[in-house]
């Protein structure tokens, strides 16, 4: 998959909130998983391959990358909050930080999914307003069209 967004502009614009995160941490295949997940439903491939060619700089830079990487970051947080290695899986404590229990795990994911979803709504809203000037766009393509859940309602076109 051409890619329109890199793991630097990943942690620029998802850990917005003063810690350092490495680059490194996010994956090519992380970025791939939210695009396919949460954005090409969305977007759809033949706009997609717009973007990666560079048309709609404008869009990309206010409206697709910011979305992205909110679910990039959805996607990497999980990994985030646990150490892999050769012995295993292990939570980060040290003589300075204690590891977040579930429930401040859980309430940080639900605030990340919840400023994705809005990132992704404001996305879908702006190519919808402005369908006539960007020609790859199909509004029948994005699946925001048929079917949008409101606060556990969910609401079909």
């Amino acid at each position: 998959m051409k890619q329109i967004i890199t793991q630097a502009e990943v942690v620029a614009l998802a850990f917005s909130d003063g810690e350092y995160v490495a680059p490194e941490v996010i994956a090519v295949a992380d970025i791939d998983a939210a695009t396919k997940r949460w954005i090409l439903p969305v977007v759809g491939q033949v706009l997609w391959e717009a973007v990666a060619a560079g048309r709609y700089k404008e869009f990309a830079d206010e409206y697709l990358k910011p979305a992205l990487a909110a679910f990039t970051r959805c996607v990497v947080q999980p990994r985030l909050n646990v150490v892999t290695g050769q012995a295993g899986l292990a939570m980060p404590v040290g003589s300075y930080h204690k590891a977040a229990d579930e429930q401040a795990r859980g309430e940080l994911m639900r605030a990340l999914v919840a400023r994705a979803k809005a990132l992704r709504d404001s996305m879908s809203d702006y190519l919808e307003s402005n369908a006539a000037e960007i020609v790859e766009y199909d509004p029948k393509q994005n699946v925001l069209n048929r079917c949008r859940c409101y606060g556990g309602i969910v609401q079909i076109h």
